[in-house]
């Protein structure tokens, strides 16, 4: 008999994926097999030809779960898709019929199945199937991922269990995730007080991390739709620091922190030429992850050259280096296919902060 548990989480940008991730790196160490769906997809890509969530393809991809990978996207919300659905041009039927049927499909294959929300509980209701709904409809039990904090956890997990015990989902979990260390025994202490009366087990995710909510230099290209140029192999480098190069070459130089995004103007020549040519010694690679180009003025002929002869990854953009820095200052990054650094960091992590064998047992 497979089991199967639900990841929800009370807003975007709980850790959800990342909690996902977690659960299907440790249960694959206990199931030979071990499935992923995520059923209402609002954030869609073309994988292997198909359109899918980009959640579902991201797994499929790191997992090696092609065979798999038309079952695991069964509902997408593709641009046009709502409109159709409340004008009955979709069948009301339809996202039940096929979440229904592409569960029970992995059912049968599977050990294990992680069944992924979408967002807050309240996502799919502009197509009558909420993240509630889901989990009622696939008989999962859920895990509730919340971010840090007192209050405000407590507060949103309760307007969230209010839509579960609508649709009479059955909440075994609440995962308090993105905490701050030195905040955290206190925050589960009082998590658990509040709701010790309701059944649920409260329990710990990750710590916060930097390394995890900052983003891959693919990341950046992908945001900004422009080429990441340079040498490839180095994509998937985490910037942890972005920094504006305003001030003389050698004042930015000093400046820089580990791994920084280096923001400059496409006439600043002399800043251009230095940060490349460091791109060669060890010491400053490491502080260094890229260049982003900005403005309408033309790099000169032979500053372009040795850009692309350091081979250090850049992106070229005619936006203001100031437009651009806000751009990405406000950015929250989402882990890709391509994100080894951080599945691993993940991966690594899961072993030590998140206890499987307590969560496997109550399912």
């Amino acid at each position: 008999m497979c089991k199967k548990i639900f990841v929800g989480a009370t807003g975007q940008h709980c850790g959800k994926t990342t909690i996902s991730l977690s659960l299907m790196h440790l249960a694959r160490k206990k199931y030979p097999r071990v499935g992923f769906i995520k059923p209402v997809g609002p954030k869609c890509v073309e994988y292997n030809g198909m359109t899918m969530d980009m959640d579902a393809a991201m797994m499929a991809s790191v997992y090696h779960l092609d065979e798999d990978a038309h079952l695991m996207s069964p509902v997408t919300l593709t641009p046009g898709s709502t409109r159709r659905y409340l004008d009955g041009e979709i069948s009301q039927e339809y996202p039940r019929e096929a979440i229904l049927k592409a569960v029970e499909e992995l059912e049968k294959k599977n050990d294990f199945l992680i069944i992924e929300g979408a967002g807050h509980t309240g996502v799919g209701s502009v197509i009558g199937i909420n993240n509630a709904d889901v989990a009622a409809l696939t008989g999962a039990q859920v895990l509730l991922v919340t971010g840090g904090g007192i209050g405000s956890a407590i507060d949103a997990v309760e307007l969230n269990l209010a839509l579960y015990r609508e649709a009479k989902a059955k909440v075994s979990f609440i995962m308090l995730n993105k905490t701050v260390p030195e905040k955290k025994n206190r925050s589960l202490l009082y998590l658990r007080k509040a709701f010790a009366h309701s059944g649920i087990t409260v329990t710990t995710g990750f710590d916060f991390s930097p390394v995890l909510a900052n983003p891959t230099l693919k990341h950046v290209a992908d945001m900004l739709k422009l080429p990441l140029k340079g040498d490839p192999a180095e994509r998937s480098r985490i910037c942890h620091s972005l920094q504006l190069g305003a001030a003389s070459s050698q004042r930015v130089i000093d400046l820089l922190n580990e791994s920084t995004l280096l923001i400059v103007t496409s006439s600043r020549d002399e800043l251009v030429v230095t940060a490349s040519s460091l791109h060669h010694i060890p010491d400053f690679k490491k502080r260094l992850t890229g260049l982003i180009i900005c403005g309408h003025a033309p790099m000169s002929r032979i500053t372009k050259q040795i850009v692309e002869n350091s081979m250090i990854p850049y992106i070229r953009i005619e936006e203001t280096s100031s437009e651009v820095f806000y751009r990405l200052r406000e950015h929250v990054s989402k882990i890709g296919p391509d994100d080894t650094e951080k599945i691993e960091l993940i991966n690594n992590n899961a072993e030590l902060c998140i206890d499987f064998e307590a969560i496997d047992e109550m399912l």
